[in-house]
Protein backbone atom coordinates (compact mmCIF):
# COMPACT_ATOMS: atom_id res chain seq x y z
CA UNK A 1 0.00 0.00 0.00
CA UNK A 2 1.33 3.42 -0.96
CA UNK A 3 0.78 5.97 1.79
CA UNK A 4 2.42 8.80 -0.11
CA UNK A 5 0.23 11.88 -0.19
CA UNK A 6 0.40 13.48 -3.60
CA UNK A 7 1.69 17.04 -3.48
CA UNK A 8 -0.23 19.79 -5.26
CA UNK A 9 0.97 20.45 -8.78
CA UNK A 10 2.66 23.69 -9.70
CA UNK A 11 -0.50 24.98 -11.43
CA UNK A 12 -2.66 24.06 -8.44
CA UNK A 13 -0.32 25.95 -6.15
CA UNK A 14 -0.27 28.88 -8.54
CA UNK A 15 -4.07 29.10 -8.53
CA UNK A 16 -4.48 28.43 -4.81
CA UNK A 17 -1.82 30.81 -3.56
CA UNK A 18 -3.08 33.69 -5.73
CA UNK A 19 -6.79 33.04 -5.17
CA UNK A 20 -7.22 35.70 -2.50
CA UNK A 21 -5.60 38.49 -4.52
CA UNK A 22 -7.44 37.34 -7.65
CA UNK A 23 -10.81 37.53 -5.91
CA UNK A 24 -9.84 40.87 -4.39
CA UNK A 25 -9.34 42.32 -7.86
CA UNK A 26 -12.59 40.85 -9.19
CA UNK A 27 -14.53 42.24 -6.22
CA UNK A 28 -13.58 45.86 -6.89
CA UNK A 29 -16.48 48.07 -8.07
CA UNK A 30 -14.64 48.91 -11.31
CA UNK A 31 -14.15 45.20 -12.06
CA UNK A 32 -17.78 44.42 -11.32
CA UNK A 33 -18.99 47.32 -13.46
CA UNK A 34 -17.94 45.73 -16.75
CA UNK A 35 -19.86 42.50 -16.11
CA UNK A 36 -22.96 44.42 -15.02
CA UNK A 37 -25.77 44.34 -17.61
CA UNK A 38 -26.28 48.02 -16.77
CA UNK A 39 -22.67 49.01 -17.56
CA UNK A 40 -22.29 52.50 -19.00
CA UNK A 41 -19.98 53.66 -21.75
CA UNK A 42 -18.17 55.85 -19.20
CA UNK A 43 -17.52 52.91 -16.86
CA UNK A 44 -16.31 50.79 -19.75
CA UNK A 45 -13.93 53.44 -21.03
CA UNK A 46 -12.53 54.04 -17.55
CA UNK A 47 -11.70 50.35 -17.24
CA UNK A 48 -10.01 50.28 -20.64
CA UNK A 49 -8.14 53.50 -19.90
CA UNK A 50 -6.62 52.08 -16.72
CA UNK A 51 -5.86 48.71 -18.31
CA UNK A 52 -4.04 50.55 -21.08
CA UNK A 53 -1.51 51.77 -18.50
CA UNK A 54 -1.15 48.24 -17.10
CA UNK A 55 -0.74 46.55 -20.49
CA UNK A 56 1.61 49.22 -21.83
CA UNK A 57 3.84 48.89 -18.76
CA UNK A 58 3.84 45.10 -18.97
CA UNK A 59 4.60 44.91 -22.68
CA UNK A 60 7.28 47.60 -22.52
CA UNK A 61 9.07 46.87 -19.26
CA UNK A 62 8.26 43.31 -18.16
CA UNK A 63 7.39 40.90 -20.96
CA UNK A 64 10.68 41.34 -22.86
CA UNK A 65 12.33 39.29 -20.09
CA UNK A 66 10.13 36.33 -20.99
CA UNK A 67 10.81 36.32 -24.75
CA UNK A 68 13.06 33.26 -24.62
CA UNK A 69 10.43 31.34 -22.61
CA UNK A 70 7.14 32.47 -24.16
CA UNK A 71 8.36 32.19 -27.72
CA UNK A 72 5.24 33.76 -29.26
CA UNK A 73 5.08 36.63 -26.78
CA UNK A 74 4.99 39.30 -29.51
CA UNK A 75 1.84 37.68 -30.92
CA UNK A 76 0.23 38.01 -27.51
CA UNK A 77 0.58 41.78 -27.27
CA UNK A 78 -2.68 43.69 -26.82
CA UNK A 79 -1.69 47.33 -26.58
CA UNK A 80 -2.79 47.94 -30.16
CA UNK A 81 -6.23 46.48 -29.44
CA UNK A 82 -6.80 49.12 -26.78
CA UNK A 83 -5.69 51.81 -29.22
CA UNK A 84 -8.19 50.45 -31.75
CA UNK A 85 -10.98 50.49 -29.18
CA UNK A 86 -10.22 54.04 -28.07
CA UNK A 87 -10.34 55.20 -31.67
CA UNK A 88 -13.66 53.44 -32.26
CA UNK A 89 -15.10 54.86 -29.03
CA UNK A 90 -13.87 58.39 -29.70
CA UNK A 91 -11.73 58.36 -26.56
CA UNK A 92 -8.43 60.20 -26.35
CA UNK A 93 -6.08 58.61 -23.85
CA UNK A 94 -4.15 61.16 -21.84
CA UNK A 95 -0.40 60.82 -22.17
CA UNK A 96 1.02 59.32 -19.00
CA UNK A 97 4.21 57.68 -17.81
CA UNK A 98 2.29 55.55 -15.31
CA UNK A 99 3.93 52.25 -14.44
CA UNK A 100 1.32 50.39 -12.36
CA UNK A 101 3.39 47.20 -12.37
CA UNK A 102 7.09 47.87 -12.88
CA UNK A 103 7.34 50.86 -10.52
CA UNK A 104 6.89 48.62 -7.49
CA UNK A 105 9.34 45.88 -8.51
CA UNK A 106 12.86 46.03 -7.09
CA UNK A 107 14.27 42.87 -8.65
CA UNK A 108 12.57 41.84 -11.88
CA UNK A 109 13.53 38.33 -12.99
CA UNK A 110 12.22 36.20 -15.86
CA UNK A 111 10.34 33.98 -13.39
CA UNK A 112 8.67 36.93 -11.65
CA UNK A 113 7.83 38.42 -15.05
CA UNK A 114 6.27 35.10 -16.07
CA UNK A 115 3.94 35.29 -13.08
CA UNK A 116 2.76 38.68 -14.27
CA UNK A 117 2.37 37.35 -17.82
CA UNK A 118 0.26 34.48 -16.45
CA UNK A 119 -2.22 36.91 -14.88
CA UNK A 120 -2.58 39.15 -17.91
CA UNK A 121 -2.72 36.28 -20.39
CA UNK A 122 -5.26 34.49 -18.23
CA UNK A 123 -7.48 37.56 -18.30
CA UNK A 124 -8.27 36.68 -21.91
CA UNK A 125 -10.41 33.81 -20.62
CA UNK A 126 -12.61 36.08 -18.52
CA UNK A 127 -12.46 38.63 -21.30
CA UNK A 128 -14.67 36.43 -23.45
CA UNK A 129 -17.44 36.65 -20.84
CA UNK A 130 -16.95 40.41 -20.53
CA UNK A 131 -17.05 40.77 -24.31
CA UNK A 132 -20.48 39.17 -24.44
CA UNK A 133 -21.77 41.52 -21.75
CA UNK A 134 -20.33 44.61 -23.42
CA UNK A 135 -21.72 43.49 -26.77
CA UNK A 136 -25.19 42.93 -25.30
CA UNK A 137 -25.28 46.00 -23.07
CA UNK A 138 -23.54 48.56 -25.27
CA UNK A 139 -23.57 47.00 -28.72
CA UNK A 140 -19.80 47.11 -29.24
CA UNK A 141 -18.05 44.37 -31.19
CA UNK A 142 -14.52 43.71 -32.44
CA UNK A 143 -14.72 46.51 -34.99
CA UNK A 144 -16.55 49.06 -32.86
CA UNK A 145 -14.79 49.22 -29.52
CA UNK A 146 -14.50 45.76 -27.96
CA UNK A 147 -11.46 44.19 -29.62
CA UNK A 148 -9.49 44.09 -26.36
CA UNK A 149 -11.97 41.79 -24.66
CA UNK A 150 -12.52 39.75 -27.82
CA UNK A 151 -8.91 38.64 -27.39
CA UNK A 152 -8.10 35.69 -29.60
CA UNK A 153 -11.74 35.01 -30.37
CA UNK A 154 -12.44 31.33 -30.97
CA UNK A 155 -8.80 30.38 -30.44
CA UNK A 156 -8.59 31.84 -26.91
CA UNK A 157 -8.64 28.37 -25.33
CA UNK A 158 -5.87 26.98 -27.51
CA UNK A 159 -3.75 30.10 -26.98
CA UNK A 160 -4.10 29.63 -23.23
CA UNK A 161 -3.18 25.95 -23.44
CA UNK A 162 -0.03 26.77 -25.40
CA UNK A 163 0.95 29.44 -22.89
CA UNK A 164 0.45 27.07 -19.95
CA UNK A 165 2.59 24.42 -21.68
CA UNK A 166 5.47 26.89 -22.05
CA UNK A 167 5.03 28.12 -18.47
CA UNK A 168 5.01 24.66 -16.90
CA UNK A 169 7.93 23.51 -19.02
CA UNK A 170 10.00 26.46 -17.77
CA UNK A 171 8.99 25.81 -14.16
CA UNK A 172 9.90 22.13 -14.41
CA UNK A 173 13.37 22.97 -15.70
CA UNK A 174 14.10 26.05 -13.57
CA UNK A 175 12.40 25.12 -10.29
CA UNK A 176 11.32 28.75 -9.91
CA UNK A 177 7.72 28.01 -8.88
CA UNK A 178 7.77 30.29 -5.83
CA UNK A 179 9.04 33.24 -7.85
CA UNK A 180 6.42 32.74 -10.57
CA UNK A 181 3.68 32.57 -7.94
CA UNK A 182 5.05 35.70 -6.26
CA UNK A 183 4.94 37.54 -9.59
CA UNK A 184 1.34 36.52 -10.22
CA UNK A 185 0.22 37.52 -6.72
CA UNK A 186 2.02 40.82 -7.06
CA UNK A 187 0.30 41.49 -10.38
CA UNK A 188 -3.21 40.99 -9.03
CA UNK A 189 -2.50 43.29 -6.09
CA UNK A 190 -0.74 45.94 -8.16
CA UNK A 191 -3.67 46.17 -10.58
CA UNK A 192 -6.09 46.32 -7.65
CA UNK A 193 -4.15 49.18 -6.08
CA UNK A 194 -4.00 51.06 -9.38
CA UNK A 195 -7.74 50.65 -9.90
CA UNK A 196 -8.50 51.84 -6.37
CA UNK A 197 -6.22 54.87 -6.68
CA UNK A 198 -7.77 55.94 -9.99
CA UNK A 199 -11.44 55.11 -9.48
CA UNK A 200 -14.03 57.86 -8.86
CA UNK A 201 -14.26 58.61 -5.17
Amino acid sequence: MNDTISTPSFLENLRNKTAQSHVGLEDLPISKSIINPEVTKEEYILYLDLMKDVINDAETNIFPLTAAIITDSTDRQRNHLLDNDFKALGHTKKTTDAKPLSAGITNLTPAFALGIFYVLEGSNLGGRVIFKNINTALGYDVESGASYFAGYGGTTGSHWKTFIEMLTKYEAVSGNADEIIAGADYCYNAISNYFIENSPK
